[in-house]
């Protein structure tokens, strides 16, 4: 991969740049001349500052930006077959994989490409079953497997491990034979060497939100340590402290808590307890699908207590406490305490303004703003919530999902250039994700703008094909341009994915009568109407096909019910006149009429 970056940067360093934050990360060596041009501050806040840690699924914006690389490169090079080998691909970690995966689903058919991956053997049925969705031809072959070679003496690994290890005087070049250096050291007569470098290789693969990975390192790391050092408080905690940020972004949160109350179980030193007694409040808060916010809240009481005790410097105990606080906050949020919620960050922000001097601790003053900003969001004061969110991104200017938060804010409001202009920033400022590309194919719908809305929703599937709001989106903005067929299967896509949409079967409905289909449209109404019993529009619409079917007792009910609903209606005259012949169709004296539903 370093050749082919070098390569790249010769043919299109435009292209380098464009992709700098996904190049950095996976291509090391790149970072001595590639400068990442957006960073946030989770990227640069010291670690004793960093009091955010990436969601699990930020990550994985970084294949989808190396697969849009990828594309562009294919073209850059004047087309063709290419063909891309990937030796021990079951050994390779959960991102490179999804890299290929996703490579094969988005592009391969589009560009030519052909993929080779080499597993161990007993690895093929489930590396076959990651493509089998993504492919058209898929072949597999089954190889004799390398002859057994005789273990290499623990002391000859040491001299490898050495050997390698030399010369190396930077992180960046420690990191492109991390790897290596851990399986030299750890089948070496000295293990114990390898666990500075798995602490090392935890604590990168942690910060970047690499959580399946780092998962390994943190076991291998708590493994070495067990043999080897099991008094080291120290590094024991943390190597708990990573893996507790790994479950709980993993959605594993009995096995979080298990950490965590080993943690507590293995210090008395209130320097620690600060941290894990806030820790265990998140997990009974926030994460465990069973909370409880008085058992949260009695363990940030007890970190304000231990916050007393510690010995540290009077600006990080001004700290410490305006970060309970914060947590605090969030359990007074859920409670649906707002205007608690909100006293306490605005207070814990204007006392870190008070103390602290401009530069200090940035990215949580931003996170107390962006919390302030989400309790007036649920409140519906949008002005307020898009204020607090412009606070936020002064302080952190480059995090794409303020961007994409406030462009939704903005959206609600119909404030809609301001809204697609902070959703382009959003889509600027990182490697591509679903979420950001829907809510500008949502901000396209309503500027009437419908054929951008299909290209904007298109784009959110490319990167999640599974998501029933683009393909309902989408399904409406082709339904807007008249292209039918389009917007029934899209509506047919995402109500397969979420049959629990009334709107969206309320929609197939009108395509299903406008093409004749009326069982089927009044199908999709009885639906619509279970889900949304309330919904005056939906009787109207049954009303219609209900008539062409010739059943005008039930349509007469709809037309009633649809009356009751909406005593106010302003086309109640029309509706009577409606109802009026339906009945008249009941007493079989005739009577003609010609209704449409409404779209």
């Amino acid at each position: 991969m370093t050749d082919g970056a070098a390569d790249l940067r010769r043919l299109a360093p435009a292209l380098v740049q464009k992709h700098d934050y996904e190049l950095a990360l996976v291509v090391p060596d790149l970072r001595r001349d590639v400068v990442v041009r957006n960073p946030s501050l989770t990227d640069v806040s010291p670690e004793a500052e960093r009091t955010r840690n990436y969601a699990a699924d930020r990550a994985y914006r970084i294949p989808q930006g190396l697969v849009d690389l990828m594309e562009r490169w294919h073209a850059l090079a004047g087309g063709g077959s290419w063909l891309i080998v990937c030796d021990h691909f079951d050994h390779a970690g959960a991102l490179t994989r999804l890299f290929f995966t996703e490579l094969v689903r988005r592009v391969a058919g589009r560009l030519g490409l052909r993929l080779i991956v080499a597993v161990s053997p007993g690895a093929g049925a489930a590396t076959r079953a990651l493509f089998e969705s993504a492919v058209t031809t898929l072949q597999s072959l089954d190889l004799p497997p390398d002859p057994i070679q005789a273990p290499i003496p623990p002391e000859e690994m040491a001299r490898k491990a050495r050997e390698l290890s030399e010369g190396v005087s930077d992180l960046t070049a420690v990191e492109n034979i991390l790897p290596r250096l851990i399986r030299y050291w750890s089948a070496s007569d000295q293990p114990n060497q390898a666990l500075n470098l798995l602490l090392h290789a935890l604590t990168i693969y942690s910060s970047r939100g690499f959580y399946d990975d780092a998962l390994k390192y943190a076991h291998a790391a708590l493994e070495l340590l067990e043999r080897h050092c099991p008094d080291n408080v120290p590094d024991r905690l943390h190597i708990y402290n990573r893996l507790s940020n790994c479950y709980s972004a993993l959605r594993m949160p009995h096995e979080g808590v298990a950490i965590v109350d080993k943690a507590l179980a293995c210090t008395d030193d209130p320097a620690y307890l600060i941290s894990w007694c806030y820790v265990k409040a998140m997990y009974h808060a926030r994460y465990l699908p069973e909370r409880d916010y008085d058992l949260a809240e009695s363990f940030l009481e007890q970190g304000l207590v231990h916050i007393e005790r510690a010995d540290m410097p009077p600006y990080q105990r001004l700290f410490r406490r305006a970060f309970n606080r914060n947590g605090l906050a969030m359990i007074r949020h859920f409670q649906k305490r707002y205007d608690e919620a909100i006293t306490l960050c605005r207070s814990a922000v204007e006392e870190l303004n008070a103390n602290l001097a401009p530069g200090e601790y940035l990215l949580h003053r931003s996170v107390l703003l962006y919390n302030v900003a989400q309790v007036y969001a649920v409140l519906g004061k949008l002005d307020e919530a898009i204020d607090m969110y412009s606070g936020a991104m002064r302080m952190d200017p480059n995090y794409s999902e303020y961007y994409n938060e406030r462009g939704g804010l903005y959206l609600q409001a119909g404030r809609l250039e301001e809204s697609e202009r902070d959703l382009l920033t959003a889509i600027e400022l990182s490697p591509p994700y679903m979420e950001v590309w829907t809510n500008l194919g949502q901000c396209y719908r309503q500027m009437g703008r419908n054929q951008d809305a299909v290209s904007a929703f298109s784009r959110a599937l490319d990167c999640n094909p599974r998501v029933a709001l683009a393909l309902a989106g989408r399904g409406h903005a082709h339904e807007a341009l008249g292209q039918f067929d389009d917007a029934l299967r899209d509506y047919t896509a995402a109500l397969q994915l979420n049959p629990s949409q009334p709107l969206v079967h309320a929609s197939r409905a009108v395509l299903r009568y406008e093409a004749g289909q009326l069982e089927a449209s009044v199908a999709d109404l009885d639906e619509a109407i279970r889900l949304s019993p309330k919904m005056a529009d939906l009787y109207q619409n049954r009303a219609v096909a209900l008539q062409d079917l010739g059943r005008p007792h039930e349509a007469a009910q709809d037309l009633r019910t649809y009356l009751e609903i909406n005593p106010q209606a302003l086309d109640r005259t029309e509706v009577e006149a409606r109802l009026a012949t339906a009945l008249a169709h009941v007493a079989r004296v005739p009577a003609a009429a010609s209704y449409r539903m409404m779209s």
